[in-house]
Formats: structure tokens, sequence, C-alpha cells
């Protein structure tokens, strides 16, 4: 929000606070230095880094010296001294500051703009699908909501200029406007709304127009009302009686001309003659100004309703208003034609009072010599010359001759030829739908294309055919889409914006889903989960399942090759690339193929713990999820023995325990080398106190995997196992064991 202030009394002018010359320019930008102390060896070093923003850190790091008379017992490295391994980091600020600003402004509203147009869209998608279905309001409705919401997210609207005066302790100190930081977007924005979406508006169009030039006649150019008033509130700090001064009464005459009454009833309540002083010697002067004040506060207007405490009376039903217009008017024209004017003494009062009457009456010249702007000529005139016309139909004509009678009048030329939004303004005016494109897309940002285009459809039959036929010259596409995919580009090029993309892509029919994959698989997924997971949630919203499983493929690929086994697998999984998995389980294998003690297995089924039951479904590490649930009954036979159970369901557990001992030294489900760990640990089953748990088949095919080990010793091809591993371990327990185990079955069998 600018910020103004007065200098002296001694006639110091009055300018928005802001930095001038270089130095602010300098100073945006300059560079910020730090020093560093670091236990850093080896030859000095320069380090580039990224902060926050667009500040880039260059750190030089010094060499650092161990002094030489400095003892080093433990060979810890001494404390650095200062000066002794010092360094510097400098902090460069890329870019002007204001642009910094502009950007994060620019993403600001990118993020509060997107809700509002992705449940427009789900609104119009709703209507195609179910077009039968009574909606409780029509679609320019929708999109006024939309349109509210868009310009919310622009700013604040400046209020009409006095609505939040404050003149109850001293009128000089009345705030007559309030400040904004306002723009051309947002007031262009809300005039488009006007004309192109709020069908009610037709009805008390001179009044939107009033309460449009309230809140963005600082944006049209830089010479308009709202600078006369901006400098006049200024110039009544130092001045007793403001009606001396011609600048008080023509900024009364202006306020007048466009409709801002409260800022001319607050104005012609610091006349002078309010002052306790001057009442009795000033009694007419007074009289008079206060008639025309109670005269503006009971004007009529044409508007559903006034904001409290504001001048007027609002009608909202035309032949209502017609006729307190009628006797309004035939008030103001009894004030004109009164004898108590030649009683007035006070020259400036009488002419500038005289000059408002006029105004009231519709006087051409007077509307025309307290304009500035053309717009603003157009306002008076739709104020007080037409209020009864319905004016939509040729508006831009009449806007024509409100140019040319500035032009011609040469009041403030330099107005009019400042003014960048002339071509624009008056092709809305005239619903001119190829201009006010064409216009908008030399002026505005692709942001502001791809949203405004909801505001030319909302209730033009024309604009939708122009906006949504398929242009053979652009592809096949329409131009709605075209400024969507534009727009799609610019959030895309952006690492803290893209993720708003997709919003907009699946708003093009045409070529939308296409450029969304290809957004998607062009993400560097794999330098982060988190990226990943969100490219994966747009996926899952928009049904792309192709590119769903690339991206569990490349992070998967990524994860394994730095060295992350579980979650290459786990990704991988997830992409159900059969191929890769094998390969990656034959990998994983051969790298224990030099330990066939039971650490290795464990590493390996603490894998297998990670990655659930899935793994059960690949080819190569199969037998892990069959050794992990051999190594889970066994634990559960031990857990159960030691509460003492029924034997029954101990024998039961157990068993299930022997049926995971079975399946895996089937053949080609256990890898040769890991026959041995697993023998060992059935010792425990083979040894099963109550019963025999493996009948002589069962046993026998043990026997055969531990002969095979020893023929393989014999012929000498063990492949994976150190020879001295079958001598290291007690392979005499484990014969034993199923020696035994085999007698108990023959018996009881």
């Amino acid at each position: 929000m600018p910020s103004f202030a007065a200098v002296a009394p001694n006639g110091g002018a009055l300018v928005p606070l802001q930095q001038q010359g270089s130095d602010s320019s300098d100073s945006s930008t300059a560079a910020v230095l730090h020093t560093v102390y670091h236990r850093v060896q080896g030859a000095p070093r320069i380090l580039v880094s990224w902060g926050h923003g667009n500040c880039l850190r260059l750190s030089y790091l010094q060499q650092q010296h161990k002094p030489e008379n400095e003892a080093n017992p433990n060979g810890l490295q001494p404390a650095v001294a200062k000066g002794n391994g010092g360094g510097k980091v400098v902090e460069i600020e890329l870019g002007k500051k204001d642009e910094n600003q502009t950007l994060a402004e620019k993403r600001r509203i990118a993020y509060a703009s997107v809700q509002a147009f992705a449940y427009l869209q789900s609104q119009q998608l709703m209507q195609i699908e179910a077009p039968s279905r009574a909606y409780g309001t029509d679609w320019w409705q929708h999109v006024l909501e939309y349109s509210h919401s868009i310009s919310s997210a622009l700013g604040p609207s400046g209020a009409p200029p006095g609505s939040a005066s404050d003149v109850s302790s001293d009128p000089s100190k009345a705030r007559l406007i309030c400040y904004y930081q306002l723009t051309t977007v947002k007031a262009i924005w809300d005039f488009l709304e006007v004309f192109y979406v709020d069908k009610n508006a037709a009805s008390w169009l001179p009044e939107r127009l009033v309460d449009w030039l309230a809140s963005y006649d600082g944006v049209l150019s830089s010479a308009t009302l709202f600078s006369k008033l901006a400098n006049l509130q200024q110039k009544l700090l130092n001045l007793r009686f403001p009606e001396d001064d011609e600048e008080y009464w023509d900024g009364i005459a202006s306020a007048l001309a466009v409709g801002w009454l409260d800022i001319v009833v607050n104005l012609l309540r610091m006349h002078g003659s309010y002052q306790h002083d001057q009442i009795d010697n000033r009694a007419v002067e007074n009289g008079l100004v206060e008639t025309i004040a109670v005269l503006i506060s009971k004007m009529p207007r044409l508007r559903p309703s006034l904001p409290p405490g504001s001048p007027g009376q609002a009608f909202n039903f035309k032949p209502e208003f017609t006729k307190a217009w009628e006797r309004w008017r035939s008030q103001v024209a009894k004030l004109d034609a009164s004898m108590y004017w030649g009683e007035c003494n006070h020259p400036e009062t009488l002419q500038g009072l005289k000059k408002l009457v006029k105004i009231l009456l519709g006087s051409i010249d007077d509307l025309l010599a307290a304009t500035s702007h053309w717009i603003e000529l157009l306002v008076a005139h739709l104020l007080h010359v037409q209020p009864f016309s319905k004016v939509s139909e040729g508006l831009a004509s009449y806007a024509i001759k409100c140019m040319e009678s500035r032009t011609s009048s040469n009041i403030d030329e330099s107005a009019s030829t400042e003014d960048r939004l002339q071509e624009l303004m008056l092709a809305i005016l005239g619903d001119d739908t190829e201009v006010v494109i064409a216009e908008c897309s030399r002026l505005f940002d692709p942001w502001f294309m791809a949203h405004m285009i909801e505001l030319l459809t909302a209730k033009s039959k024309y604009a939708q055919t122009l906006l949504r036929e398929e242009q053979h010259t652009l592809g096949g596409i329409s131009l709605e889409e075209l400024h969507r995919l534009f727009y799609s580009q610019v959030l895309s090029s952006h690492q803290l914006t893209w993720q708003l993309a997709p919003v907009y892509l699946s708003a093009c029919p045409r070529q939308g889903l296409g450029m969304l994959e290809t957004l998607l698989i062009k993400q560097p997924v794999s330098n982060s989960d988190r990226l990943a997971l969100k490219a994966l949630e747009v996926t899952r919203l928009y049904d792309l399942k192709a590119v769903a499983t690339t991206i569990h493929r490349v992070v998967g690929v990524h994860h394994w090759k730095h060295g992350h086994k579980g979650a290459g697998i786990a990704w991988l999984q997830q992409a159900h690339d059969d191929s890769r998995l094998s390969a990656i389980a034959d990998e994983l294998l051969a790298s224990y193929s030099s330990k066939i003690s039971g650490c290795s297995l464990q590493n390996l089924e603490g894998l297998v713990e990670l990655l659930g039951p899935e793994l059960h479904a690949m080819q190569g590490l199969s037998f892990l999820h069959r050794y992990s649930e051999f190594k889970a009954g066994l634990q559960a036979t031990q857990q159960l023995r030691a509460k003492n159970p029924d034997p029954q369901k101990l024998a039961d557990t157990g068993r299930q325990a022997a049926d995971s001992l079975l399946q895996l030294l089937k053949p080609q489900v256990t890898p040769e080398r890991f026959w041995l760990p697993i023998l060992h640990d059935s010792v425990e089953l083979l040894e099963w106190p109550e019963q025999p748990l493996l009948n002589v088949s069962e046993t026998h095919l043990l026997l055969n995997r531990l002969q095979e080990l020893l023929l393989s010793k014999v012929r000498g091809d063990l492949e994976g196992i150190n020879p001295q591993d079958l001598t290291r371990l007690p392979l005499e327990r484990v014969r034993l064991a199923l020696a035994t185990n085999l007698g108990r079955a023959m018996l009881q069998e």
C-alpha cells in the first residue's frame, strides 16, 4: 500500500515515500558478508550454494595453519584461533528486490486462483454430464462467484473514496481517499465482470461504473480525479478557510460529477461558514452550503442498496426511481432560481456552489470541465444526463464521443495519450470479443488469459463459439485450450508451481493429457521420493496408470543403483517389473555366494520382513519368503513350548514349521549353498521329543540334500560354498538328528 506524507507547511510538495536515486536499487542487491571459522583441512576451497529465493552464497574457506609452538597431544586438532582457518561467506541477491517480490506475488496469486478454477471446471463438467438436472442457479451466477474469488485473490478492492472518512473531531483531518495497492489487472478483471458476467448490472449500469471508477480511477493514468483529490486531501491540512482556494471547489465539482457523494458532503462540511465564530456573519452563505449538502445527501440512485451511512437514496424499482428523480431535480432547479444567491457575499462560494448546481442539472460544459479522463466523463454523463435510458447498447460509440470531447477541449490531453487501457476498455464497452482477446494478450500475462476466458464465455454465445471452436491453424485446438496450455507451460517451468499445471492441463480436451504425461515423466523423481509421491498422486487423480508404472520403475532403479536395496525392490514391485525384479534377485543372491553362514540368511531375512508377502511372487527371492515363514514357525514353537501348552496344539505348530522346511528343500527352490544352514536350523524339528514330525519319505528328502552336498565336496564342484565350512559346522549333529528321526518314523509307521 503506497504511503503518503506531507512535509513542512511552508509549501513542500507531496510525493509517495519512495527511495530515489541509485542508492535504492543498490541497497536491494548489496552483498552481505559473513565471517566463519572452520576446521577443514587442506588447500583453500571455494563453495557455491543457493539460499532462499534468488540468494546465491559464495564461500571461501582459507587454508588452516596449525601453530608450530602449540602441542597437540592425543592427536586432536587444536581450536582455531581468530584469523587462523577463517573464511568468508558472501550472499548475493540476484535480480532486483522488487522483481523478487513480484515473482512471489505471482506465485501467491497462482495458488490462490487454482482452487476457484478447478471448482468452476467441476461445475461445468456436472452440467455437461447431467444437462437435465435442475440447478438452483444459472451458469453466469457460477461464473460470478468464480470472478469474485479471483478478484479477492488479486488483492483488496479500493473502497469508494470518502467511505471511511472520519469527521467526528476535526473536519479538516477527514480522510477523503483510502490508498490501496491496486493494479490494472484487477481493474480490468472487475470491468470484464460488469459487462460480460453480471446480468443484473445492466439494470443499474451507471452506478456499477461509479463504484468501479471509485476503486480503480487511480490506475487509469497519472492525471485522474484520484490524483487531484489526493493532492487536495493533503492541502486541506494547512487551510483554515478552504473555500478561498480554487482547488477546493474544483475537487468538490469533480467528485460530484462522478458520483462520489461521500467526498462531496465531507468537503462541503469543511466550509469555513460552519465554524462557530463565523455562523452569525455568514448565515446566508452557510444556509446555501447546507442546502446543497442536504440535496446531495438525498440524491436518488438507481441501485439495489447503498453502504450504511452513504449519501443518497437507493431505488431498486425503476418507476419509483423515475418519480423520485424528477421530484428531486425540481428541488435542485428551484434552488437554482432562488433569490438567496444575491445575498451571498463570498464570491468563491457563490461561483463554486453555482457550479455544483449546474452539475446536478446536467450541464455538459461543467461536466467536461470537472472530469479528467474520458471514462470519468462517460460516468458523469450516465449519472447526471441519462439516468433513465438503457445505455448497454451503443455504449462504445457514446464513449468515443466522450473521448472526442476531451480531445477537442484540450483539457489534460496527456491523460488520454498515455492511457494503455483505452483500446481494451472501448472493446469491452462495445462487446468486441476479438479485440478484447487481442488487447488482453498484448497487455497481460498468460495467467490472466487462462482465467479471463471464463468471463467472456459466461453469457455470450458468440464468445463461446469463438473461443471454443477448434482452429485448424492451431493444430485442431481452440483458443481457450491454447491459452490454458500456455499458462500450464509457465507453471511447469518452476519447481514451486509445476503441481498446479495438471489442473489446467486436465481442462484441455485435445492435448492436455498428453502434455500432462510428458510433464510427469520429465520430473526429476529419482532425486526425491517426496516429489515422486506428488507425481504419483497426480497420476492417481487423472488415472494415468502407464505414467505411474514408469515413475515407480525409474525411482526403483535409482534406489537400487545407489545401494538402497529394500527401497528399490519395493518401488519396482509397485511397477510390476518382473524382469528387473528377477535380475535384482539374482544379483542379490550372487552377493552372498561366498557366505553360507546363518548371518547371511539373517540379513536377507530382514529384507524379506521389510518387503512383506509381495516378495512371494518373485522368482529369484521366493525362497527368502519361505525361509522367513520357516524361521517364524521355529520361533512360534519355542514360544509355545515355554508356556506348557496342549501337546496336540504344540504338535500342530511344529508340523507347520516342518512343512515350511520341506517347501524350502524342494528341487529348484533354494540355492545349494544355503542347504546346510537350513538343515542346521531344522535340528530342533528333527529331535522333537513327543513324536517324529517328519515321516520316512520326508526324512529321506533331507538326507538326499545332505548327501548331495557331500558328493559335491568330493567332486569339487561346490558352487558358492567354501569346502572348509562343511567341516567347520557340526555335520555330525545334523546326521544324528536325521538318523534319529528316520528310525522313529520307521517305528511309528
